[in-house]
């Protein structure tokens, strides 16, 4: 039977409609009152004759997977939450029930009571408590994790916690705001029995560090190697693990590795389709475009950058469709300069584009001599990138200078806003629309990872404005306008210019394992908790 190409195209963020309903009207359960993990999870019974589960993935080092230690970037993020758990969970669809197995917000969205699981248990067998949840948000607020949702532009949104029973915590915020839901149910929960007599959270090591709540015990770590491995733990109060071993193992090549039988997933480009296609060993999965690369304009440090005719004679003067070809072997899509790629549910169309056009370049730049230094990572794909854009920018008069370092490097220059112009690449693309929010019109940092940087020396008034405003609107349709509004306006300014998003494929052989499902606003199916967990 020939093997088919599964495309994941329009991802619905069913959190969109979720988070608005669930402010207006009057106080009501947001969930049907029965739902539970077990409703999204259904439950699969195993035997003791049937082989462990072991899934091997590629390595490298992404540091300590503890909510404070972990390098910022998706993969680092990712294993944490294998050990630690959260309120909800995302599925292909939107957020889920999860530690909460319901939730209500009240009339004037101000209130959020979540109702608890009994019988949570930490990995060290102490039952978990409504205090262990007070005190995680509290922690955070006083010592900011890695992935940060306890603060929007740099303020704790939560006032005040409450206790209401055994099983019941309730959340009072500043100021109504569409995205809390999501923000709340993301925070990761630890242990105040371990954690409350901590000072330095970045300096912690050890066994204790990495005792959550979650499916996963971490077993072994080799900073040096970049190896990991996790164990299914077995009095997980959840849906039961039916992977039994992550493990997370060297490969500088990943195809060869996974032709190899040395790793159970492989990613793979257009140019590689045939070699699998067709052949019922294999499975093959499109990614949704969510993950993508862009470069950023340092205005304070380059003035003439601050020209909105200088911005977009770059935009005009780099060939995007030859970066997807080039690079990306087709596997890619021209990535949207209003920033919400074509998979977005919320993706506008109709904003400005900007096709490589030399004479259109020339005319913005005029009689202005543009030169500039490009920072790089030292990837084979960055590298390239940024080649082809020196190249291409040379043909309308724009001088540049390239500087590869490694990727740690690149990440410290762009938090720290030591660079000209940068090439940076990362996934969230597909999350909720407030990341216009968060990319274009706040001027305070939302955490360490480098995708969550702000733009130096730019503001835009009406930007920020808009952006305020969509984020009280709990009007599906009318917020949805003022999204257009803004992609609208964003392209228009191009205050940093999206390049492409990558689609390409993931392929595994389904007969050692086929459970691999994508988050609703993610790209890869490993990083997806639930790909190995009991479920429908």
């Amino acid at each position: 039977m020939k093997n088919k190409v599964f495309k994941k195209g329009s991802i619905v963020l069913l959190i969109l409609l979720m988070l608005t309903s669930m402010v207006v009207g009057c106080s009501k359960t947001a969930t049907n009152e029965d739902a539970t993990v077990a409703d999204t999870l259904e439950l699969k019974e195993t035997t003791d004759a049937e082989e462990p589960v072991i899934i091997r993935l590629t390595g490298g080092d992404y540091g300590y997977p503890t909510p404070f230690q972990h390098y910022p970037r998706g993969p680092g993020g990712y294993k944490m939450q294998l050990v630690f758990d959260s309120l909800l969970e995302r599925d292909e669809n939107g957020l889920i029930p999860w530690m909460a197995k319901e939730w209500e917000i009240s009339e004037d969205g101000l209130e959020y009571t979540f109702t608890i699981h009994e019988d949570i248990q930490w990995q060290d067998g102490k039952p978990l408590t409504m205090e262990d949840i007070q005190f995680s948000f509290e922690y955070f607020e006083k010592h900011p994790p890695v992935w940060n949702p306890v603060t929007m532009d740099g303020k704790a949104f939560v006032e005040k916690i409450e206790i209401i029973d055994k099983d019941k915590i309730r959340f009072t915020i500043s100021e109504k705001n569409v995205t809390i839901l999501e923000k709340i149910g993301d925070v990761r929960m630890i242990p105040k029995h371990i954690w409350e007599a901590i000072e330095d959270p970045d300096a912690f090591q050890g066994e204790e560090a990495v005792i959550g709540c979650g499916p996963y015990l971490l077993t072994n770590y080799n900073k040096e190697h970049g190896t990991y491995e996790f164990t299914a733990f077995e009095n997980y109060w959840g849906s039961k693990p039916v992977v039994e071993k992550i493990q997370f193992v060297p490969a500088s090549d990943e195809v060869l590795a996974f032709e190899n039988n040395e790793v159970d997933l492989a990613s793979i480009g257009s140019d590689l389709l045939a070699r699998y296609q067709g052949d019922s060993r294999f499975k093959i999965i499109q990614n949704p475009g969510f993950w993508g690369y862009r470069l950023l304009f340092n205005m304070e440090k380059k003035s003439i950058f601050k020209e909105k005719e200088v911005r977009q004679a770059i935009a005009y003067g780099i060939d995007q469709e030859e970066l997807v070809e080039k690079v990306e072997r087709g596997a890619a899509i021209v990535a949207s300069a209003g920033y919400l790629p074509k998979d977005h549910i919320w993706y506008n169309d109709g904003v400005k584009k900007y096709p490589f056009d030399v004479e259109a370049a020339k005319e913005r730049i005029g009689d202005r001599k543009i030169t500039f230094q490009l920072l790089t990572g030292n990837s084979n794909t960055e590298v390239r990138i940024a080649e082809l854009i020196k190249i291409s920018l040379k043909e309308v008069g724009i001088d540049v200078d390239i500087k590869s370092v490694d990727t740690k490097t690149r990440d410290h220059a762009i938090n720290t806003k030591d660079y000209e112009v940068a090439l940076t690449g990362h996934g969230g693309w597909g999350s909720d629309a407030d990341i216009l929010r968060e990319r274009y019109a706040t001027t305070v940092q939302a955490g360490s990872s480098p995708s969550s940087n702000i733009i130096p020396g730019y503001e835009n008034e009406e930007i920020k404005a808009l952006a305020q405003q969509q984020l009280g609107e709990t009007n599906v349709e009318k917020r949805k306008k003022i999204i257009f509004q803004l992609q609208e306006i964003i392209a228009e300014e191009v205050s940093f210019l999206p390049l492409y998003n990558t689609t390409g494929y993931t392929v595994y052989q389904p007969s050692k394992y086929d459970d691999w499902m994508y988050m609703y606003d993610h790209h890869t199916v490993s990083h997806s908790k639930l790909s190995y967990l009991q479920r429908k």
